[in-house]
């Protein structure tokens, strides 16, 4: 069992592997790590305008969401992407999950259904931000759901890429996985440079308009 488990896990991880390399190179991303992170306004499901240099000095994380993946769903069914929301929020960190999915595909949210969406997961994002056209999406090369970028005090970007090394939609996986967005948060707290800063995305394409 534990042979053909990882022979599995193999096989996921060379699949997504191949996926994200060549979305990669179809998406002109202007986000590198260890340089600024791209200013952005966006409106939120609230109906306000969220910009990203008005929350210079603090501490920003970008989760590109898809309410109809099943990666998304490991983590949300399991309490997981909630309890890093609640946990960093408290500590006074802007967490802006986002929606890029294009109307018509998996994954679009109007305001209401993501506003439904937030409430009965009990998630607790800063704010959802809502990008049916995917021009933050392709601002920042998000090419999956969950893709994850955490941005320090000076809106230098320190980290993107995976929620965690575990490339599956078990959520029995969590458990015993690194998570390199909680790590990266925590080592910038600390003032100390982020020991995994760049890591490959796995989970559902972004469903793009283009």
């Amino acid at each position: 069992m534990t042979l053909t488990r990882n022979l599995t896990l193999a096989a996921v991880s060379l699949l997504i592997v191949g996926t994200q390399a060549v979305l990669g190179t179809a998406q002109a991303a202007t986000a590198r790590v260890n340089e600024p992170a791209p200013d952005f306004t966006a409106n939120d499901s609230a109906g306000k305008a969220q910009k990203l240099s008005d929350h210079k000095g603090k501490i920003v994380v970008l989760e590109w969401t898809n309410n109809g993946c099943p990666y998304v769903a490991k983590h949300y069914g399991s309490g997981n992407m909630q309890a890093l929301q609640k946990k960093y929020t408290a500590q006074g960190v802007v967490w802006l999950t986002v929606a890029s999915s294009a109307p018509g595909t998996q994954g679009f949210v109007n305001a209401e259904q993501a506003n439904r969406d937030t409430q009965s997961r009990g998630a607790a994002p800063t704010a959802v931000l809502l990008d049916p056209k995917g021009t933050l999406g392709h601002l920042y090369g998000a090419q999956a759901t969950p893709h994850m970028y955490v941005i320090n005090p000076a809106g230098k970007l320190v980290y993107m890429g995976a929620i965690d090394d575990r490339p599956t939609s078990d959520p029995s996986d969590i458990a015993g996985s690194k998570n390199y967005v909680a790590a990266a948060i925590d080592e910038t707290k600390a003032g100390k440079p982020v020991s995994t800063p760049a890591t490959r995305a796995y989970g559902c394409s972004v469903k793009y308009a283009n």
